[in-house]
């Protein structure tokens, strides 16, 4: 269903059911928020969405979708989650993405397609009026007529469509794809954490219109005052790299 590994700071949580091209049961979602929450508090930096097989994901599942109590909708909890998560977040796309997939997509702060990469939001094809957190996150990520286009046309967008529109910020060959990625999540794990994750939160409350500024200038004042700061003056002015420590 889901494979998850942190190591040295990186995450990675893993859609393993290619044979149904990574179809998101209620049971995946609710296994990907479970272990969101067990990393909340545990020293995370960077946090990668992958899948495995020719899929990154293909969406809700069929099963899921004909069945039960939508008006708490899982996939909108999902993304929220992974959205709001407190490190940045790389969505790794090895493949085409589908419905729901593509939303928990543009719920990551980056994504890396590989060539060849497929988008298809079918929700007027089967008589679904997508929820309207998820239309509002694709008009905050891509803009309103790109919306248009995903949702009131059902259009399929190629690799390079999907560079045009926002949607994907890199796309590189397969053979250049793991490599793209791994430097991505280098850059991040690389960084001071207070920093990153702090200017993370600044930016999804600005783009949300809910910006605190008192607790905006709290975090600055915080980046100001650590040890992080000051190891970074030091690496600069001896000309060596810095080791953050996130404190």
């Amino acid at each position: 269903m889901i494979e998850a590994t942190l190591e040295n700071g990186i995450g990675r949580i893993t859609l393993n059911s290619p044979e149904v091209h990574n179809s998101l049961t209620c049971e995946a979602m609710n296994a990907v928020r479970t272990k969101l929450d067990e990393w909340a508090n545990s020293n995370i930096r960077v946090l990668v969405l992958t899948g495995t097989g020719k899929s990154f994901c293909s969406g809700v599942s069929l099963g899921d979708l004909g069945t039960g109590d939508w008006s708490n909708n899982p996939l909108t909890a999902l993304c929220d989650a992974v959205e709001d998560f407190h490190t940045p977040t790389i969505c790794a796309l090895n493949g085409g993405v589908y419905g729901g997939g593509a939303e928990l997509a543009i719920s990551c702060d980056f994504r890396v397609g590989v060539a060849g990469t497929k988008m298809f939001v079918p929700a007027i094809k089967i008589g679904v009026h997508y929820e309207a957190a998820g239309i509002a996150r694709y008009i905050q990520k891509l803009g309103s007529q790109s919306a248009r286009r995903i949702f009131l046309l059902a259009e399929k967008f190629d690799d390079v469509a999907l560079i045009d529109i926002g949607f994907l910020d890199y796309l590189v060959a397969p053979e250049e794809f793991d490599q793209r990625v791994d430097e991505l999540t280098d850059t991040i794990n690389s960084a001071a954490p207070l920093a990153v994750q702090g200017m993370k939160r600044s930016i999804l409350e600005i783009s949300r219109g809910t910006l605190d500024t008192d607790e905006a200038s709290q975090r600055t004042a915080k980046c100001f005052a650590s040890e992080d700061h000051r190891e970074g003056l030091e690496a600069l002015s001896q000309k060596r790299n810095p080791l953050f420590k996130g404190s």
